[in-house]
């Protein structure tokens, strides 16, 4: 069972994320306990998990991706925080919780996401014990295309396009875009991560990016089905279920040359097209 596996695999994560998070200081108390808060309030480790179940579809050992498993939690985490904000969408609560804003203030809010991210990128260039020859390029590498898929080109970016058209309804072409920047970057950058730091050649790194970008598109369309909102209002709940079958496809198409290594991947896709909540 899929759930059985995020189960075990977010353990382990939880384990990890632990260790990397600053424990306390006197004189900024408040700003530490904000982002352990955040991070340890509960969340599905969708992105983390997915950067695990990559590597092992190339056949790495999880122990060389788990530091990046975290560090995209950090990043996923600053993003809610931010996000939350009362600046952008005012929301007081997250997992049945007090927004972290809420809890600590926005002025520690805002800076507490700002720690997440940066040491974010800290634990990404972390030495790996072991990892082998060639690993450190490839640290470099998934610094740069994560940066990317986190700034402007990506999930920032798909935020601004989001703000820019709350008063009106987006075309589907808008609506596309801010979804597979906002939510989808990410995603499919924690597959790309993943692969790539698990030691997947370069055509193989390729197909399983595609297969994020699919499922992170898919994950969105899903969340409109179920919230009646973007796609299920604008294509209609037929249709956009229609879609989601559609793009689903597109993702286990993806990662066929896999065969059974790939049969984690693509029972995270169905759970994904199949989920209720």
């Amino acid at each position: 069972m899929i759930e059985a596996y995020f189960r075990k695999k977010s353990a382990l994560i939880d384990k990890a994320l632990a260790g990397y998070l600053p424990k306390t200081d006197r004189q900024a108390r408040s700003l530490y306990e904000a982002m352990r808060y955040a991070v340890m309030s509960g969340g599905k480790r969708v992105r983390p998990v997915l950067a695990l179940a990559a590597c092992e579809a190339v056949g790495g050992d999880v122990k060389r991706v788990l530091p990046a498993a975290c560090a995209l939690e950090m990043i996923h985490s600053y993003s809610l925080v931010h996000d939350d904000l009362p600046c952008m969408d005012d929301d007081k609560l997250r997992r049945g919780k007090p927004t972290c804003h809420v809890k600590y203030g926005e002025d520690t809010a805002l800076l507490a996401g700002d720690a997440l991210l940066t040491l974010a990128f800290k634990v990404l260039a972390l030495p790996v014990p072991a990892a082998g020859n060639g690993f450190a390029a490839r640290q470099l590498e998934a610094v740069q295309f994560i940066a990317e898929a986190v700034g402007a080109p990506g999930m920032v970016g798909g935020q601004a396009a989001d703000i820019a058209h709350q008063d009106g309804k987006p075309d589907l072409a808008t609506l596309e875009y801010i979804n597979i920047h906002k939510s989808g970057a990410l995603i499919a950058c924690s597959v790309r991560a993943g692969a790539h730091l698990g030691g997947g050649n370069e055509a193989a790194v390729k197909r399983l990016f595609r297969y994020g970008q699919a499922l992170g598109l898919l994950f969105q369309i899903v969340d409109d089905i179920l919230d009646e909102e973007g796609y299920a209002k604008l294509l209609g709940p037929a249709e956009a279920r229609r879609e989601a079958a559609e793009v689903c496809g597109r993702a286990l198409e993806e990662i066929g040359f896999l065969g059974k290594k790939g049969a984690t991947l693509a029972a995270i896709a169905r759970f994904v097209l199949e989920r209720k909540n």
